[in-house]
């Protein structure tokens, strides 16, 4: 039984870090900066996709990409904080012998530094990210990279994340998909995207994910 686990809008809300350090890389360009709460589609998706959007091009992308990690590495990242139940939630999956992973377009340096800050690292085989020169920031390439790493059936496994990059990333490389709607994408999003089913609440993931995931046996050795 094998769970990859998006990070933000899944894990951990991180609203404050990633708004705040959107801000940040738009007042050092110059642009005009919006509210918190109009820049919360950028979680989520890849961040070069999203500066992309939002400066109407791909022109300054790179340099708004490199101003916001400019504050994001030093204090964006820990303004964060873990969902209620998730802790609780991983560590049934754990004990139940479900092999657990984190899977998130953010760069993985940072995404370990999170999931170690927050005390959840203990319960992942591994943290899966991009890389800072933007590889593996789409879904689809990352759940590629994992499989290709890991050598687990993807029949035998499950995504869990909060956004259609997480849906699509997943369905595209053979794994089913579950959609959690206390994050940052809408329920029609989630269905649109192939979700196999929405869930509402931490305490209610552990069904879905014995569910879809206990069928098949793993191919790798010692799984």
């Amino acid at each position: 039984m094998i769970a990859l686990f998006d990070l933000d809008g899944t894990l951990t809300d991180p609203k404050a870090g990633i708004t705040r350090s959107v801000q940040y890389a738009l007042e050092r360009l110059g642009r005009p900066v919006p509210e918190a709460d109009a820049l919360t589609w950028m979680i989520g998706p890849p961040l070069i996709a999203g500066f992309t959007e939002l400066l109407g091009g791909p022109e300054d992308a790179p340099e708004a990409v490199r101003l916001y990690r400019e504050r994001f590495s030093d204090v964006g990242l820990f303004e964060n904080e873990v969902y209620a139940g998730i802790p609780a939630l991983l560590a049934r999956l754990r004990d139940e012998g479900v092999r657990l992973f984190v899977a998130t377009s953010k760069p993985h340096v940072y995404a370990r530094r999170i999931v170690e800050h927050f005390g959840l690292a203990p319960f992942f085989r591994e943290i899966y990210g991009s890389e800072l020169d933007n590889r593996n920031t789409d879904k689809r390439d990352l759940i590629r990279h994992i499989l290709a790493q890991e050598g687990f059936d993807p029949a035998g496994a499950v995504m869990i994340g909060d956004r259609k990059h997480d849906a699509v990333g997943a369905r595209t490389n053979g794994l089913a998909a579950i959609g959690v709607t206390w994050g940052y994408g809408s329920r029609q999003e989630l269905q649109e995207a192939g979700v196999t089913c929405l869930v509402d609440d931490p305490g209610a993931l552990d069904a879905p994910i014995r569910d879809l995931t206990a069928a098949t046996p793993l191919r790798a050795a010692g799984a």
